[in-house]
């Protein structure tokens, strides 16, 4: 079943089960993989869904310290259950460790040796990351490690 169906198959749960929280994150996941295809006029496959999902995870990761600093404590956990919801459907994230050996990897195949050359290696280490890590965590071990 591809991802795109399950979503599908998810939000009819929810909705029979009356699970505002899935409803929400799983109407919002597909209606971003929808506006997608609408604009580019591809239809996306399951890599493609999967970065779609991981932007609106970190959408809503960024605004939790909003939220935060509002005292806003509905809001939090609300955006938190969605933020778990949406998770199910990405694959498991790297460890700082896995990243790290990527970037070593990346670093030695490239031949990088200041941190002037952090662009070189960050594009040799987002296809293998790309929807498996957040991408700042990424730039932050590549950064450390070209000091």
């Amino acid at each position: 079943m591809s991802l795109k169906e399950l979503l599908v198959q998810d939000l009819k749960k929810a909705m029979k089960d009356g699970d505002n929280v899935s409803k929400t994150a799983v109407q919002m996941a597909r209606s971003a993989v929808l506006q997608v295809e609408k604009d580019t006029r591809v239809t996306l496959d399951d890599d493609g869904i999967v970065e779609i999902i991981a932007k609106e995870v970190k959408k809503r990761t960024d605004t939790l310290p909003d939220f935060e600093r509002s005292n806003r404590q509905d809001l939090i956990d609300n955006l938190k259950a969605e933020i778990e919801v949406l998770k199910k459907y990405l694959p498991q994230q790297l460890s700082e460790g896995e990243i790290e050996e990527i970037v070593k990897e990346a670093i030695s195949s490239t031949g990088a040796t200041s941190a002037k050359e952090i662009g070189k290696v960050m594009q040799a280490v987002m296809p293998k990351t790309r929807g498996k890590a957040d991408g700042k965590l990424v730039n932050q071990i590549v950064k450390k490690l070209l000091e």
